[in-house]
């Protein structure tokens, strides 16, 4: 019995130590390898410098490639200054609803009387004011006028009036005809005026 004892601790530790034989040879091997130590006399070994890259030849540079010069453009005339031009009776402004800048049924009756002047009297420049009532910011009303002297251009242009013969000004709220503070008074400002000037 006692000999069984001694037995079991040591069938116990061969097993352990073949886990572990086992175990460990599924390990790779590291190779260590030991230098020996320079001698004190002995000079430190030169290390040769590493070869420099290679370097593909530089393609040549492309010769430049030469823009042609920009057309000439002719310089745009200035238009013509506001005092230079002046009312006629022939030529009777429109008016626009609040806060628009549509041409109005009636309106475009007056504006088609305005394309034929305009294409009876060919040696005449146009300008066209934009205004508007004193509601709202300058700004605002500035741009307003300016939408409303396009609009009436634009209708002018498609009864067959020249472009290059109208120029446009927005006066905004600036020029008011009537400075009464009521609808009535707001409807007349709300205009396209006409001025002509010879050519």
């Amino acid at each position: 019995m006692v000999h069984r004892r001694w037995q079991l601790p040591l069938i116990l530790f061969v097993l352990i130590l073949a886990l572990i034989v086992v175990g460990c040879a599924k390990r790779p091997a590291t190779v260590m390898t030991a230098t020996a130590a320079p001698s004190p006399g002995a000079q430190a070994p030169t290390l040769s410098p590493p070869p420099p890259p290679v370097v593909a030849p530089a393609a040549p540079e492309p010769a430049p490639v030469e823009t042609p010069p920009a057309p000439a453009v002719a310089a745009e005339a200035t238009p013509p200054l506001p005092q230079e031009f002046t009312a006629i009776d022939a030529l009777r402004d429109i008016h626009f609803d609040f806060d628009k800048y549509g041409i109005r049924p009636g309106d475009a009756e007056i504006l088609n009387a305005s394309a034929a002047w305009m294409k009876d009297n060919p040696d005449y420049v146009m300008l066209i004011e934009g205004h508007c009532d004193e509601r709202g910011t300058n700004d605002y009303n500035l741009a307003l006028g300016e939408r409303r002297a396009k609009a009436t251009m634009t209708y002018l242009v498609a009864q067959g009036a020249q472009a290059d013969r109208i120029t446009l000004i927005s006066y905004g709220k600036e020029r008011p005809l009537c400075t009464e503070k009521k609808e009535e008074c707001w409807a007349q400002n709300r205009r396209a005026h006409f001025l002509v000037k010879g050519r």
